[in-house]
């Protein structure tokens, strides 16, 4: 893979994702999580709005999805770690000061690979952290109006190493994260609502030099924003250094211009000192004990990687492809797991639907056959509707029924596509029969007792001159004559047994 300005100029990024754990109630209070149907300031509580006399109270299912995440992501677990007061001031932060684990996480020295790429990313620390507030500006008033239905909620920020070297990198080490975490139950990684964001280090330095000076770029929810605002930040920084006159890259922190498709400086950078870190007096250690983390490992299901070298193994050999497989496990938008970070039994959670939906229909059919169904046919017709793939539009058993249909030549593809096409429609209920919906819509395939010899006579007669062409030796124009069947048929006739009848009618006359 080409590197970026590879000829003089090597581009070091390191990624900063803060991911909102997928439980009920928020990290240190009994509110509960807020959602974007919510109205403002209607979850949460007294400690949220940093009332005095208020007390934080660590969530242990909070600590569990945490844990669950620093497993899949091969860290070490400190047996014992604190939290921090991290100190700034914000209208969306009452109390002036974040709870973290910036000097004592209670994750360390963890790796992600990237499955497409090959390369592994290196994880310095996971943090477990509480969430601000939203501060929304009102037009109207000119003023700025504060929500406190995110504050407090429960986060956990993965801070990589600077091991990724450009936007592809970068791109899919968030996209393999995002997999991940869903796979494991962590997080919905939804990045439009927030549940996911990154803040991007970007920096430039000649090959062989020291690393650059590092400008962050935060709170990116989108994937193809953050592609958008490391090239922005790289053409910044390269102009600078490559100026007439070089200067030195100022550290700061800058936005993203979702607009102008730009960054945009918001202050310069702050370091620790400046932050005036120091342990909570309110939040003692955080015990994680072997049994604990045993007790969560047993529980996890296996990694989106795991996966996908199963079904590799499994229907590689039957004439499944790679990319198939990659566009079947990246087909779910979210998961069937518990809200509140109960138990996930031992099953393939990410793609939990489309990958377990995908074995149940491959028992008995061609693997083959079954993957371009789903990842063709049925994801192009949704997605000429405008919707997202999910199972409950069609049972494994209504699917397999379709498919067989096809498959046995009961059905045409194109029938097998109305049909299919009518249910995303339609909505039957699952105890639908397809078959007996197939007959309804007059779909099921002309047979050789079904008037098929009198239709390819009629062709025929309706074509003369094609017919004249085909006994000339023009083999191709018998195309002409199959397309007059099918039309006529409303696409019932099988194509390959309509060519192989008209050639014989013809040969005959």
């Amino acid at each position: 893979m080409a590197r970026l300005f590879s000829d003089a100029w090597q581009v070091v990024i390191g990624i900063e994702t803060h991911v909102q754990l997928k439980c009920r109630q928020k990290l240190f209070s009994r509110a509960t999580n807020g959602l974007l149907s919510d109205s403002p300031n209607s979850r949460y509580n007294v400690f949220d709005a940093a009332f005095p006399g208020t007390l934080p109270k660590l969530n242990p299912k909070c600590v569990d999805l945490a844990v669950r995440a620093a497993l899949a992501l091969n860290c070490n677990l400190k047996p014992r770690s604190n939290f921090d007061r991290k100190h700034y001031f914000y209208p969306d932060q009452p109390v002036g000061y974040q709870i973290t684990q910036y000097y004592s996480p209670f994750a360390l020295d963890g790796t992600l690979t990237l499955p497409k790429l090959g390369r592994r990313v290196r994880i310095k620390q996971i943090q477990l952290e509480q969430d601000t507030g939203k501060s929304v500006f009102d037009y109207k008033t000119q003023s700025t109006l504060v929500d406190l239905n995110r504050a407090g909620a429960g986060l956990i920020e993965i801070v990589t190493e600077p091991d990724l070297r450009s936007t592809e990198e970068a791109a899919e080490y968030v996209r393999s994260l995002q997999t991940l975490l869903r796979s494991m139950g962590v997080s919905d990684g939804n990045m439009e609502a927030g549940s996911l964001r990154c803040d991007i280090n970007v920096s430039l330095n000649r090959h062989g030099e020291p690393l650059g000076t590092r400008c962050e770029i935060k709170n990116i929810n989108s994937v193809r924003f953050m592609v958008a605002g490391i090239q922005h930040e790289i053409e910044r920084q390269k102009s600078i250094l490559c100026a007439p006159s070089p200067m030195q890259v100022s550290q700061e922190t800058r936005g993203f211009d979702e607009h102008r498709w730009e960054t945009y400086t918001i202050r310069s950078k702050e370091d620790a000192p400046d932050y005036r870190y120091m342990p909570d007096p309110n939040l003692g250690t955080l015990t994680l004990d072997e049994n604990t983390i045993e007790h969560v490992r047993n529980r996890l299901p296996p990694t989106p990687e795991a996966t996908r070298n199963r079904l590799i193994n499994t229907y590689g050999p039957r004439g499944v492809s790679e990319d198939s497989i990659d566009v079947l496990m990246g087909l779910d938008s979210s998961l069937d797991v518990p809200f509140d970070g109960g138990t996930i039994s031992n099953h393939e959670s990410h793609s939990t639907n489309s990958v377990a939906y995908f074995d149940t229909l491959c028992k008995g059919r061609d693997p083959r056959e079954v993957i371009n169904w789903i990842t063709q046919t049925l994801l192009g017709l949704l997605s000429t509707m405008g919707k997202s793939f999910s199972t409950s539009y069609l049972a494994t058993s209504q699917m397999g029924t379709l498919i067989d249909l096809v498959s046995n030549g009961e059905m045409t593809r194109s029938s097998g596509r109305l049909l299919l096409r009518h249910i995303l429609l339609h909505s039957p209920s699952p105890d639908t029969s397809i078959r007996r919906l197939a007959k309804d819509l007059d779909l099921i395939s002309i047979g050789p007792t079904d008037h098929a010899d009198e239709i390819c006579r009629r062709a025929i007669e309706a074509l003369p001159s094609e017919v004249a062409a085909i006994r000339s030796g023009n083999k191709n124009v018998l195309n002409r004559l199959i397309g007059w069947v099918v039309r006529e048929t409303k696409g019932k006739a099988d194509v390959q047994k309509t060519r192989s009848r008209l050639e014989d009618l013809i040969s005959k006359m």
